[in-house]
C-alpha cells in the first residue's frame, strides 16, 4: 500500500479490463517503471473492486423497468460455481452474483438483490429454468403482500434473452486467462470489478468528458 494511490488503481483497471492475468500485468507494470510482484497485484483488485463497484452501483444511470435474467458458470476452486447477472432490454448492466448453488434460495437472493438495487421492474425474461421461475414468483408474492400489490410479469422466451447472453461474452473473456478463482471472495471481488470496468464501457457511468479510466478512478476518489 506504499504505492501511489493512481498507480494501484491504474493496475486495478488493467486487471478487469483486459484480458490478462496477474503474471502479465507484473510484467506490464515493470515495463512502465513499476516494480510490484504478482502477488500484490491481487490483493489490490480483490480489496478495491468490491469497493469500486459499490459505488458504480450508486452512480449509475437509471435502468429500464424491462429486465432480462440468466446464469452462467464460474470455476472456483476447480469446481464450477454459477453466476447470475441481469441486464436490462438496452443491454445495461442491473445486478450480479456468485451463488454455489443454482436453486429456489438462490434465485430469490439474487432477485431481492437486484430489486433493492434498481426497483421493482415491470416484466423478467428468464430461461426454462424452474429454479429461476420459483426464485421470482417468490418474490412475486413477497411483493403482493408487502408492496403496492404490483407483480412482475415472467416470460419465459429464449431468444428475448440473447442480449443477456451476449453480454456475458464480455466477462468470459477477460475470465478466460484467470483460469479459474482459488477463493469464492476473491471470485466475487474480481467479478464485481470486471463488471464495473464492463459498465463503463457501456456508458452506464456520467463519463463528463472522462476516459474510461479517469471514471474508474472517480469511483475511488
Amino acid at each position: 500500500m506504499h504505492f501511489p494511490k493512481d498507480v494501484i488503481l491504474f493496475a486495478v483497471f488493467f486487471y478487469l479490463r483486459y484480458p490478462v492475468s496477474y503474471r502479465d500485468l507484473e510484467e506490464i507494470m515493470e515495463e512502465r517503471g513499476v516494480d510490484v510482484d504478482h502477488g500484490t497485484l491481487n490483493r489490490w483488485v480483490v480489496k478495491f473492486a468490491p469497493l469500486l463497484a459499490t459505488q458504480a452501483q450508486a452512480r449509475k444511470k437509471p435502468t429500464a423497468v424491462s429486465w432480462r435474467m440468466d446464469e452462467t458458470y464460474i470455476k472456483v476452486k476447480g469446481k464450477w460455481t454459477y453466476y447470475y447477472r441481469a441486464v436490462d432490454n438496452t443491454g445495461k448492466t442491473l445486478d450480479f452474483m456468485l451463488s454455489e448453488r443454482r436453486d429456489k434460495a438462490a434465485a430469490r437472493r439474487f432477485f431481492k438483490r437486484a430489486i433493492g438495487t434498481n426497483g421493482v421492474p415491470d416484466r423478467v425474461v428468464i430461461d426454462k429454468s424452474g429454479a429461476n421461475l420459483a426464485g421470482l414468483q417468490s418474490v412475486n408474492v413477497i411483493l403482493k403482500f408487502t408492496g403496492s400489490g404490483n407483480t412482475i410479469k415472467i416470460l419465459q422466451v429464449k431468444y428475448l434473452n440473447n442480449i443477456i447472453e451476449q453480454d456475458h461474452r464480455f466477462v468470459k473473456r477477460i475470465t478466460g486467462p484467470m483460469l479459474g478463482f482459488k477463493a469464492f471472495h476473491s471470485a466475487e471481488a474480481t467479478l464485481a470489478g470486471i463488471e464495473t470496468a464492463h459498465m463503463i464501457r457501456k456508458g452506464q457511468l456520467h463519463a463528463n468528458g472522462l476516459t474510461a479510466f479517469q471514471q474508474f478512478a472517480a469511483l475511488g476518489a
